[in-house]
């Protein structure tokens, strides 16, 4: 109860949390450039990641 109090009065202030927030599916439609660098980091970290999973030798093509 008082999770959803915080969430709304941090929401009415204007402080939101980055973290906990969806990434938005038009990257352009974002105004400020430290959100946009965070969603770009975060954009970075996943490809990297799975371009890891990929080249990894011992997987097989199916679990590509």
């Amino acid at each position: 109860m008082l999770f959803r109090f915080r969430a709304a009065q941090a929401a009415d202030l204007g402080i939101l949390d980055l973290g906990r927030t969806r990434r938005p599916r038009a990257i352009t439609t974002i105004t400020s450039i430290p959100a946009c660098e965070k969603w770009r980091g975060q954009v970075l970290k996943e490809i990297s990641r799975k371009v890891t999973k990929i080249q990894d030798p011992a997987l097989s093509d199916y679990q590509i």
